[in-house]
């Protein structure tokens, strides 16, 4: 029982918690970067959480470490996941079970204590206060109007994002209760003001009302709740009752004052009514507020004794009943203050803050890393699959165009007629310095592994998943599909059965493509292999041709042609050059600080909810605008090569009529245009075998990752059956024993049975009774002691067993004969005396 007219609310208590520990698990395990990074951060959160978990004193010291956590635990709820691995046990301090301790891996159900002993705190500092004095009540208002602001923060904002059933003693029933008791206790302070400050009875009358509304919300609420004790339910009910009566009390102290004796006398009368309805809760309140009911008592009594005579001897006014007596007016001056520190703790964090430093800060959070993943998926798609593709098919055609008009082969032919071009030999050592045919074949080979170490996992997953559908369907056999109740694996693996045909199709189109690259190479591998040969070898393959005489329409054309081939090289130059800008500016392209200030900007104004990577969509759209530019200029490269590929057709066109009957050159040609063909796949190899061996790369992190889940998901698996298995087990061995109980039980009975009807047929005697005839008899049946029954001889003290036929005896003095006799109906019975 309280020692006070008021109340105050109990801290909640906890274990000894290390949150550095899961810290550094989740940062390990989530993050790209390592925990000693934050070595000093990790001692400031342990810190702060012993040092608030011990302010167990009612001091304005002990608010500050509350806040200072509570606002440090909002902040890295915005960092880490909900469930970040540490298990916080905390026990209640409401109701009559607060031994009982509740334990959540939930940084929310951290948060949701440490704010409820904050408004504790507040409560318990209320208590503390002077309230003799005037700064004292105000204090003690303030800190209670704190409490209830703490309280419906509570309820309002952390315990709705628990994600997970709150504690008994903070559901919302008792959060509300809490609540009005805390802004009745802080009205009963402006009350308690009032009446020291000497103010009017109307006011007083207005403030008491006033508090007995609040009280009388408090109980309703913790009526509806088993988390209020009785004894503060008794409190609070005691407390409604009694401002209520002192309103009425000032209210009739007005009324005197304004010579509204009947109405006086009434107020009086209903006043101490509620004074004797309060008393009922004498045996449960504290000797102060049993005080307090009897100092009210008594002034009411010798109020209302000194106004009744009055009225009745002098003012004669009529009392008016109480259903007319005009209800009083309310005066609120409190209300729920949540504590900026709470509401607003996001933006109070900083260096030189009281809540101190934001931990942590520097740490990204996992959706920043997911988002930065998928900007940089989008943007490589972007950049590879929509300008660099197109640029590359632009380059094709090219090529096509060239090697379907012979060029520059049979330009080269007649410009050189002896010896190798000097674009062909350039050609061929930018062959060798690649490696030549060895380095196609050592790529190959390299993507092979890859590529066998890719199917290697894959097919691990699914053997994996097999085996584990064989040993479902297995036990779905053994122990049938009523007891056998559990999903399928294809049902509870949806995801990974899905990713089945997803890798598979991956798979199978990347064979495809190898196909594709391996016969262009098998086509194409002696030209490759000549050109990373010797020039000597070159030289033999190419042959000379006679040196022609060049008329000067010929030597104009081929001059044309000549200049128009070098513009297509330059455009080739340029677009490589481009392409090399491009990837340049998608590697300096770095997301990661944009990602960083957003993500921040989002903790402080969301601080309670999770940074999701789809949050960040909007900033993805205005970032990739920077390559709209690079979009924007393939139509104008198409266009300027379309035209330029007409003149080369139209420059060629004019060259092979201007030499037409010159047959000379034309093995030359075809060697020369041959090589330049071979170059040319050469390099689309090349290009096509890094693009496969970066496509395996990143495929082996897929298949690698699902390998490692389906070995989780078949471990699982496999732990549940045998669960199940076992639990089936015990209900078959239950029902088998109950069934072999059952066939036993009846086996017994049957004994039992057969038992009983064989001793109930005697076995015959050696003298057998005839059955009685049933006739009627006549006369009057003679008395029963003349009447003798036949019997057989029995020995003397001999014990009947059910193995022995019922007999009847004669007397002591009857004859023992051994003779059958027959009984005669008209002659009675006669039982044998003992």
């Amino acid at each position: 029982m309280s020692t006070s007219n008021i109340l105050q609310v109990p801290f909640r208590r906890t274990h000894a918690t290390q949150l550095s520990d899961a810290i550094k698990v989740q940062i390990g395990n989530k993050f790209d970067q390592h925990p000693d990074l934050f070595t000093r951060d990790l001692e400031i959160v342990d810190q702060l959480r012993k040092d608030a978990v011990n302010a167990l004193e009612p001091h304005s010291s002990g608010i500050k470490k509350l806040q200072a956590y509570a606002a440090q635990l909002v902040w890295l709820g915005g960092k880490f996941p909900v469930d970040m691995g540490a298990n916080f046990t905390w026990y209640p301090s409401l109701g009559y079970d607060t031994n009982r301790s509740h334990t959540e891996n939930n940084i929310r159900f951290e948060l949701a204590n440490v704010l409820f002993n904050l408004a504790a705190m507040y409560s318990q500092i209320g208590l503390a206060s002077n309230r003799a004095t005037q700064d004292g009540l105000k204090s003690a208002a303030n800190s209670f109007c704190f409490a209830a602001g703490v309280f419906h923060h509570l309820k309002e904002n952390v315990i709705p994002d628990m994600k997970t059933a709150p504690p008994e003693d903070m559901d919302t029933v008792t959060l509300e209760a809490l609540e009005a008791l805390m802004l009745a206790q802080a009205q009963e302070c402006f009350w308690q003001k009032a009446v020291k400050d000497g103010m009017k009875d109307a006011i007083i009358a207005k403030l008491a009302a006033k508090v007995s509304d609040l009280y009388s919300d408090a109980n309703e609420w913790s009526l509806k709740t088993n988390n209020i004790r009785s004894e503060w339910i008794h409190h609070m009910n005691a407390k409604h009752h009694h401002f209520a009566a002192a309103a009425q009390y000032r209210a009739a102290c007005d009324c005197l004052e304004k010579r509204k004796y009947g109405e006086e006398v009434a107020r009086l009368r209903d006043s101490l009514n509620c004074v004797n309805i309060a008393m009922n809760e004498s045996k449960w309140v504290s000797k102060l507020v049993l005080a307090d009911l009897n100092g009210l008592k008594n002034r009411v009594s010798e109020d209302f004794k000194r106004a009744e005579k009055d009225n009745d001897t002098i003012y004669l006014i009529p009392e008016p009943p109480k259903s007319e007596l005009r209800p009083l007016d309310r005066a609120s001056m409190v209300q729920s203050r949540v504590p900026k520190e709470v509401s607003n703790s996001q933006e109070m964090l900083g260096e030189k803050s009281e809540l101190g430093k934001p931990l942590f800060s520097k740490l990204v959070p996992y959706a920043v890393h997911v988002a930065a993943s998928i900007y940089s998926d989008r943007r490589d798609r972007l950049v590879n699959n929509t300008i660099i593709a197109e640029l590359d098919a632009l380059t094709l055609r090219i090529h096509e165009l060239l090697s379907s008009l012979n060029l520059p082969g049979s330009l080269q032919a007649l410009e050189k007629p002896l010896g190798l071009p000097p674009a062909l030999a350039s050609h061929a050592d930018e062959v060798r310095q690649f490696g030549g045919v060895h380095r196609l074949h050592s790529t190959i080979a390299d993507t092979e592994k890859l590529k066998s170490n890719n199917r290697a996992l894959y097919q691990e997953g699914i053997d994996l998943l097999r085996t584990e559908a064989s040993e479902d369907e297995a036990a779905r056999r053994k122990y049938g599909t009523d007891r056998w109740a559990r999903p399928a694996g294809s049902e509870a693996g949806k995801k990974l059965y899905d990713q089945i045909s997803a890798i598979d199709g991956w798979l199978k189109a990347a064979d495809t493509t190898d196909r594709t690259v391996l016969n262009r190479l098998r086509e194409n591998e002696s030209l490759i292999r000549l050109l990373g040969g010797s020039n000597r070898d070159l030289e033999d393959y190419v042959p000379s041709s006679r040196r022609a005489t060049m008329t000067a329409k010929v030597e104009r054309e081929a001059n044309a042609l000549r200049a128009t081939l070098n513009e297509v090289s330059r455009l080739e130059s340029r677009r490589r050059k481009k392409v090399e800008a491009l990837r340049v500016k998608v590697k300096e392209d770095d997301v990661q600080p944009e990602l960083r200030a957003e993500s921040n900007k989002l903790e402080r104004e969301f601080p309670m909810m999770p940074i999701q990577a789809s949050q960040f969509e909007s900033l993805f759209d205005e970032r990739l605008k920077m390559y709209d530019v690079d979009q924007s200029s393939l139509k104008t490269e198409e266009r300027e090569q379309d035209v330029l590929l007409q003149r080369v057709k139209d420059a060629n066109q004019s060259f092979q009529n201007a030499k037409r009957g010159d047959s000379s050159s034309k093995e030359r040609e075809e060697a020369l245009q041959n090589l330049e063909n071979a170059y040319t796949a050469y390099k689309e190899i090349m290009k096509n075998l890094e693009v496969g061996r970066k496509f395996y790369n990143d495929l082996s992190g897929i298949t690698m990752k699902f390998r490692d889940e389906c070995r989780s998901f078949f471990a699982q698996r496999r732990s549940e059956a045998s669960n199940l298995e076992s639990d089936v087990s015990d209900a078959l061995a239950g029902l088998q024993l109950q069934q072999t109980t059952q066939a036993s039980l009846l086996q017994e009975r049957a004994a039992e049975a057969a038992s009983r009807r064989g001793s109930v047929q005697p076995h015959p005697p050696e003298d057998a009774i005839p059955a009685p005839i049933p006739q009627r008899v006549s006369a009057q049946p003679p008395p029963v002691a003349n009447v003798q029954s036949p019997v057989h001889a029995v020995p003397a003290n001999q014990t009947w067993n059910e193995n022995m036929p019922i007999v009847f005896g004669g007397g002591s003095g009857a004859a023992q004969g051994k003779a059958a006799q027959t009984w005669d109906p008209s002659k009675g019975l006669q039982f044998a005396k003992k």
